[in-house]
């Protein structure tokens, strides 16, 4: 039976008519809003999300790519730095080889070379490179590369007896291992 005959055969008042319209009208309300947003709703949130989603990769590209440029002009700059610090050095060398050539002073050669040498380990320690011990220590391979061994009897197994090649830690890294002789 429909609103019209209910209304015809009931004798429904115009208030109970509007009453229970405005009750059916509240009715599908909450249905729709049951079933939840549109399909329109839902395309504009797919295509937000999907524009959120490219500029934040957009902007992680961007970061990567800022990031390894920096990094790169930071080793190059390093490695700057180091050379610059090292051509007062590279000077002192040249002054001594050309006072070898003009001088037969044999001590002050000697003197020369040695206040070289002290200031270039000087610049070694400065840029906290160390020589690795090797006198009468025992062998490490972290730290020594073993040229060959020597019979020396039972007092001097397993320890460094001669270094041919210094070794050098970055450090706590070592940059060149020491090259030593070890006792058996």
């Amino acid at each position: 039976m429909s609103k019209k005959d209910k209304i015809i055969n009931d004798e429904m008042s115009a208030p109970e008519v509007l009453n229970d319209a405005a009750e059916q009208l509240n009715d599908a309300e909450q249905t729709q809003e049951a079933q939840g947003p549109t399909i329109e709703e839902l395309q504009a949130r797919i295509e937000e999300l999907e524009d959120k989603n490219l500029r934040m990769m957009a902007e992680f590209d961007n970061f990567r790519r800022r990031t390894n440029k920096e990094k790169l002009e930071l080793m190059e700059t390093a490695g700057e730095r180091i050379f610059t610090e090292m051509l007062p050095l590279v000077d002192d060398f040249e002054r001594a080889t050309e006072a070898m050539q003009k001088t037969d002073d044999i001590e002050a050669l000697r003197e020369g070379i040695k206040l070289i040498q002290q200031k270039f380990l000087s610049f070694l320690d400065k840029h906290d490179v160390h020589p690795i011990e090797t006198e009468g220590v025992d062998f490490n391979t972290d730290e020594h590369e073993a040229v060959t061994t020597f019979a020396a009897g039972e007092d001097k197994k397993g320890k460094v007896i001669d270094c041919t090649q210094r070794g050098y830690k970055l450090g706590d890294k070592v940059i060149r291992f020491a090259k030593v002789v070890v006792g058996e």
